[in-house]
This record gives C-alpha cells, structure tokens and sequence, in this order.
C-alpha cells in the first residue's frame, strides 16, 4: 500500500472517530496527525501539549506558534514528571509512568472540551523500540492513528513535504529524561544542564545531537554533520569551555554518534 493510500485510510479512521484531542509536542510526527485531523474535523479538534521541564522552551514555542498559525485550539497543562511516584529514580519503565500521567491529565482536557477522544502520534517505526508507554496507551484507550495506517516515519516526512509542513525535515527529539542512565537520578538541575549544553551545540550548527548524561561526563551523540564539525580545534575547545560553565568536568563524543534510545542498549529489554 502506498503512503498516499495509508493518508487516506487515516483520514477516513479521524473523520470516524468525530472529535479528537491530539496529544501535540510539535514535532514531525504529532504536526502530520494535527494538521491531518483538523483538516477533516475542522473545530471538533483540539491540541494539547504538555509544559514539562523535560522538554525545552524552543518545542512549546514551536507547538504554540503552529496551532494559533492555523487556528487550531490549543491547551497547554503542566506536567510535573519529577512529583509522579518513582519517575526521579528513573526506572526502565519510567517512559510508562509518564505517559500514564500525561494522558491522564489529555483526557481531562478532552473531556471539559466535549472531546470523544485522544489521539497520539507514534507510528509504526516506533513498536520496534522498547517503547513501555506504548502499554499506558492501551489502558487509557489512547488512539495512534499513524500505527493504526502503518505509516512510516519517512513516509510522514515524505508525507508532511506534500502538504507544506516545515516540520517534515526536523530533526527528532525525545524528552530529555532519555538522556540518562537507567538508575540515576533525574533532577531539575541536571535536566537544565542537559538543556542549555544540546541548545549550546545546535546554537553552532549541530543538526541532529543528543548529549547524555553520566554524572561529570557529557557524552555527546551526532550524525556525520555533527563529526564534521568536531573535526575543528577551535570548535571542540569553546564546546568543552561551554560545557565546563555548564556544570560537566569531561565531555566526549561517541564513536557510533546518535542512535535512538544508546540507553537501552546497557539494559536486558523484556
């Protein structure tokens, strides 16, 4: 079946479901369902994101100037990640715990708006990774739509080109809690260390670049782009100054450069 296929095949799935509210983080994958939904449900979808400190001020920007750009309603709630029970310890399951909360807290939202559903935007891609939320989707009866067509994530992008999305070649980013070692403590101050040091990269031209934490040392994932720049003395001297203002004794730069959930890979996946 061709993605254009598949688009169809989900648009029909949205105009069924009658009324959504999509769970939007403003990146490729919730910006394709967003704009899908709303131009065939027009008002009877609504927008809710998440302000979190796991997620930097640059994405509710974004999300918030693409809503009121094609006069979508868009609801924000405040995520408090660090006050839900065990998340700060940062169990395997952590992604769970969150996503149990959040969509709680989306489906409260919808409610109020007189909304029959919520709908996120994971895609097929995403089943092959150890995804633990994908299990509180199920229980609180979350709709994918992208996974429920077996769209792709270069479909999507492919996809969001057609209709006009800028989003369609934005790099992906994960929360940063997936920025630390299953077992270590997560904390508003480190999360802030991990914020200002990835903006810090992508301020000097980094594309695509995950900084991961291990305690005094920030290893630092990139594509071929990113090695390129490294390549520079002068470069790799104002990252490592930056870094050591920021809090980080050591930073390094992996051999493999990024890769979508490095953390798991010191963990035995169920």
């Amino acid at each position: 079946m061709t993605a254009h296929n598949k688009y169809e095949l989900m648009k029909q799935y949205l105009k069924e479901l009658g009324s959504v509210a999509i769970a939007f983080s403003g990146g490729v994958d919730s910006t394709f369902l967003l704009k899908a939904a709303h131009d065939v449900l027009g008002d009877q979808v609504i927008a809710v994101t998440s302000r979190s400190c796991l997620f930097p001020e640059r994405e509710m920007k974004e999300a918030t100037e693409f809503c009121e750009g094609e006069g979508i309603r868009h609801f924000v709630i405040d995520s408090k990640e660090l006050q839900i029970e065990g998340f700060a310890h940062n169990p395997p399951n952590r992604c769970y715990l969150c996503k149990s909360e959040l969509f709680r807290k989306t489906l409260a939202v919808a409610q109020e708006q007189g909304i029959a559903h919520v709908a996120e935007g994971s895609n097929l891609d995403d089943i092959k990774d150890y995804r633990p939320g994908m299990a509180a989707l199920e229980e609180l009866d979350i709709k994918s739509p992208l996974r429920h067509v077996e769209l792709s994530k270069q479909e999507i992008r492919e996809l969001s080109r057609e209709i006009g999305l800028s989003t369609w070649e934005k790099q992906p980013f994960s929360c940063l809690a997936t920025r630390f070692p299953y077992g270590e403590s997560i904390t508003e101050q480190r999360l802030e260390m991990l914020g200002k040091a990835e903006q810090f990269l992508l301020d000097i031209g980094f594309r695509q670049v995950r900084v991961r934490y291990h305690q005094n040392l920030a290893r630092i994932e990139t594509d071929e782009n990113g090695f390129r720049l490294l390549e520079k003395k002068e470069l790799r001297e104002s990252i490592y100054n930056a870094f050591r203002q920021i809090g980080f004794t050591y930073v390094a730069s992996d051999l493999l450069g990024y890769r979508a959930g490095s953390m798991d890979e010191a963990i035995d996946l169920p």
